[in-house]
C-alpha cells in the first residue's frame, strides 16, 4: 500500500512539475531603440522594439508603446538601422576563393565537409548573410553541412542547396559535382535522384548543349517535386531554351561581348513577367565580380583581410593568397575586359523586362570571398547601376524567400517569422556601404554577433 501511494505521488508530482515547466514563458530576447527597415518597402520604423521568442518574432512595435518584459535579455540597436538577415542566392561553399579550379579541385575535396564548406558558410554569417543558395557542389558534404547546421551543430546560415549541376556532360575532373544527363529518362532520373536526397534546388548549365526534351524532363521533373530550377544564362540559346521549358530563375549576365541581349530574349522576358497568374521570373545577376575586377586587380589589399581566413587552416589561406597574386593571368578573367562595357546596359534591359533581379554574387570564384561578397553586390548595384537602395535590400531579403518559396518564415522582419535580424550603424538608405560593418547578427533568435 505504502509502495502504492509512493508512485501515485512520484506521477503526480511529475506531472505537476510538467504543467508547471510548458506554462513557463520561453525567454524573450528584444532588440529596442533602432530604425527598423522591415524588407515590405515602407517607410522605417524609428524606435523600434522587436520581441523575439525561441526563433520566431513575437511583437513589434515603437518604444513607448510595446513593453518589454522584464525578464527578457535587452539588446540596445540605439543609433543603428535594423533589417532583415541578408541573402546570397548564389554561392558556391565549396569554393574558398582559390585562383586555380583544376588545383582546387583536386587537392581539397577530403577538407570539404570538416573544414572548407563549414568556415565558409560560418564567414556568410557573420557578414550578416542569415540564408545562402548553394548553387554547385558534392551533393554528400553539402547536404550533411546543411543539415548539421539546421540542427545547430555548426554556425551558419541557413543553407538551400542544389548539390551537383545537372548538364550535357561534365567538365574532366569535375564528376564528382557534375552530373551529365543522356536522354530526357536520364534528365528525370538525376533529377529524381537530387530529390530524394532531399535538395531544395535544381541547377542547370550549359543547357544550349543539351536537347530541349532533355532541358524539359529536368524541369518538369523538378517542378512534379515543387523544386525550382535555376538556369544558366551566359549564352542567348541556353536562356532561350530555358524560357521554352519554364525554368524559375536565370543566372549571370552572360559570357557574351554584345552590348545588349537580343530582341527575342527580351521580348520572351516581358511576356514571362506580363503573366500575372505565375510567380515572378528570377535573375541573379552576379554582377559586382565583374564590374570590379580591375579594382581588385590593381589593389590586392582585401587579400589581407582575416575575415575570409575564418576556419580556414594557415596552409589554405597560404595556398589562396599566393594562387591571386596576378589576378590578370587568371582564365576566369580572361574575357572580363571585354564584358565588362557590355555590364550597365544588360543590366538595364533585365531592369526594363520586368524580371525581379535578386543579390546573389559566385561567391567562391577567384577572389570573390564569402560574406562580403553579398555587400559588394549590393553596393554595385546601387552606386555602379542605379538601383534604387530600398529595391535592392529587397532583392537581399524579401524577395530570395519569395523565389525559394519560404517567405512566410522568412524574407523581412515580420510577426510569427524566424528571427533572422541584422543592425548597423548608419542608414543603408542613404550610404548603402554601411553594410560592410555589421555590428548585430540574430540568427533564428540567437544572437550571433
Amino acid at each position: 500500500m505504502r509502495l502504492l501511494l509512493r508512485s501515485t505521488l512520484l506521477v503526480a508530482l511529475v506531472a505537476a512539475t510538467a504543467t508547471v515547466s510548458a506554462q513557463q514563458p520561453r525567454p524573450v530576447t528584444a532588440l529596442v531603440g533602432g530604425t527598423l527597415i522591415d524588407g515590405h518597402g515602407g517607410a522605417p520604423l524609428t524606435n523600434s522594439v522587436i520581441l523575439m521568442e525561441g526563433e520566431r518574432i513575437t511583437a513589434i512595435g515603437q518604444v513607448g508603446t510595446l513593453a518589454v518584459p522584464r525578464s527578457a535579455t535587452v539588446v540596445s540597436t540605439e543609433g543603428m538601422f535594423v533589417l532583415p538577415g541578408l541573402w546570397d542566392m548564389h554561392v558556391h561553399l565549396m569554393l574558398a576563393g582559390h585562383g586555380n579550379y583544376a588545383h582546387w579541385d583536386a587537392k581539397y575535396p577530403p577538407l570539404l565537409e570538416h573544414m572548407i564548406i563549414p568556415a565558409v558558410a560560418r564567414q556568410n554569417l557573420m557578414a550578416g548573410v542569415t540564408s545562402v543558395r548553394d548553387l554547385g557542389g558534392p551533393l554528400d558534404p553539402l547536404i550533411h553541412t546543411r543539415d548539421r547546421i539546421n540542427r545547430g551543430e555548426l554556425p551558419g546560415p541557413t543553407v538551400y542547396t542544389s548539390g551537383p549541376f545537372i548538364q550535357h556532360a561534365p567538365y574532366a575532373g569535375t564528376e564528382a559535382f557534375r552530373w551529365g544527363v543522356n536522354g530526357p529518362d536520364d534528365a528525370r532520373a538525376k533529377v529524381r535522384r537530387l530529390a530524394e536526397a532531399k535538395v531544395d534546388v535544381i541547377k542547370l548549365i550549359d543547357q544550349d548543349e543539351m536537347t530541349m526534351d532533355e532541358v524539359r524532363a529536368v524541369v518538369d521533373e523538378a517542378h512534379k517535386y515543387k523544386l525550382p530550377v535555376v538556369a544558366h544564362a551566359h549564352r542567348p540559346e541556353e536562356i532561350r531554351r530555358g524560357l521554352a521549358a519554364g525554368v524559375d530563375d536565370f543566372e549571370h549576365t552572360g559570357l557574351a561581348t554584345a552590348s545588349e541581349y537580343p530582341a527575342d530574349i527580351i521580348e520572351g522576358l516581358r511576356a514571362r513577367a506580363a503573366q500575372g497568374n505565375k510567380p515572378p521570373l528570377f535573375w541573379t545577376p552576379t554582377i559586382d565580380v565583374l564590374t570590379n575586377f580591375d579594382v581588385r586587380r590593381d589593389d590586392l589589399e582585401f587579400l589581407d583581410d582575416p575575415i575570409w581566413h575564418l576556419g580556414l587552416a594557415d596552409s589554405v589561406v597560404k595556398d589562396i593568397r599566393s594562387s591571386l597574386d596576378r589576378l590578370d593571368t587568371l582564365t576566369y578573367y580572361r574575357f572580363v575586359p571585354n564584358r565588362k562595357p557590355t555590364l550597365g546596359n544588360k543590366f538595364r534591359q533585365l531592369r526594363e523586362s520586368g524580371v525581379r533581379l535578386l543579390i546573389g554574387t559566385d561567391a567562391g570564384v577567384p577572389a570573390n570571398f564569402h560574406g562580403a561578397a553579398a555587400i559588394s553586390e549590393m553596393i554595385t548595384w546601387v552606386r555602379s547601376y542605379g538601383m534604387d537602395p530600398m529595391e535592392t535590400i529587397r532583392a537581399a531579403t524579401f524577395w530570395p524567400a519569395v523565389a525559394m518559396n519560404v517567405e512566410k518564415d522568412n524574407g523581412t522582419v515580420s510577426v510569427g517569422k524566424f528571427a533572422d535580424i541584422i543592425a548597423v550603424r548608419g542608414n543603408p538608405l542613404r550610404d548603402i556601404g554601411v553594410l560592410r560593418n555589421v555590428d548585430v547578427v540574430v540568427k533564428h533568435g540567437k544572437r550571433v554577433k
